[in-house]
């Protein structure tokens, strides 16, 4: 079988004394595209930051395997350098910070990670473009300072954009639906499948059932209390929207 990109086993971590993930199972193949969908509190969002590397968790057992690699040992640079990309619910912006400069050495870090030659400026801004095509951008990202000055919708995009160029092994999408109307949405969407190969994989966090309308999963996963409590296909994205969570933890623990 496949070895996974990513194996978690029991992981449980917190906050300032405060227990948030409380044993989660969750094997990535490549790929594959996998959907947490929870309430708020159930500890999606603490999942994708400790998975990327974010400060501030304290992790209380288990362990993440990451391409054969323990992935709780590696910093946040390695995580990247490695091929992991966090699309962040609330994207940063750095004023200042030109986007082609910013991608550019982002991309030949990774480059030079993986032994290849760095690109020059000319080869890396036709290598650039046809990323733009891709996914329909506007070169006018390419000339402003990063996510600076844009809509929520424009964030959201640049960042898929920025997958496009960086070609993670993983992407995790923390809640990249929040704030979006229904046209920045689908956006986003298309960008993401086009992005989806059979070597890579997805890991897509969301409230809401409507992005999985456009991100289609093969597996979906319910986290509440800081627990997977249920898995499934994509029709118990369809389940969880109709019942809600509470129900459908009720239902779960009553014994068949």
């Amino acid at each position: 079988m496949t070895q996974p990109i990513l194996a978690i086993q029991n992981l449980s971590a917190g906050v300032e004394g405060r227990q948030i993930l409380k044993g989660i199972n969750l094997v990535i193949r490549p790929g594959e595209a996998h959907a947490v969908m929870g309430p708020n509190g159930s500890g999606k969002s603490t999942l994708a930051s400790i998975l990327a590397g974010r400060d501030g968790y304290n992790i209380t057992g288990g362990e993440a395997i990451y391409c054969g690699k323990d992935l709780l040992e590696l910093d946040p640079e390695e995580r990247a350098r490695e091929g992991l990309f966090l699309a962040f619910q609330y994207p940063v912006e750095i004023p200042g910070v030109n986007s082609t400069y910013f991608l550019k050495a982002a991309y030949n870090e990774i480059r030079k990670h993986r032994g290849q030659p760095e690109l020059d400026a000319m080869e890396y801004l036709t290598f650039v473009k046809e990323r733009m095509k891709i996914l329909n951008v506007p070169e006018d990202f390419l000339k402003r300072p990063v996510n600076h000055g844009f809509s929520g919708g424009e964030k959201k995009r640049n960042e898929i954009f920025q997958m496009a160029v960086l070609e993670p092994k993983l992407a995790i999408l923390d809640e990249t639906d929040s704030g979006l109307d229904i046209d920045a949405l689908k956006i986003v969407a298309i960008g993401v499948n086009k992005l989806k190969r059979p070597a890579n994989a997805q890991l897509v966090i969301t409230h809401y059932q409507r992005l999985l309308n456009f991100i289609v999963p093969d597996f979906v996963h319910m986290l509440y209390d800081g627990r997977i409590v249920r898995s499934g296909g994509k029709e118990l994205a369809l389940e969880l929207e109709e019942t809600g969570y509470e129900l459908m933890v009720n239902r779960a623990a009553v014994p068949a």
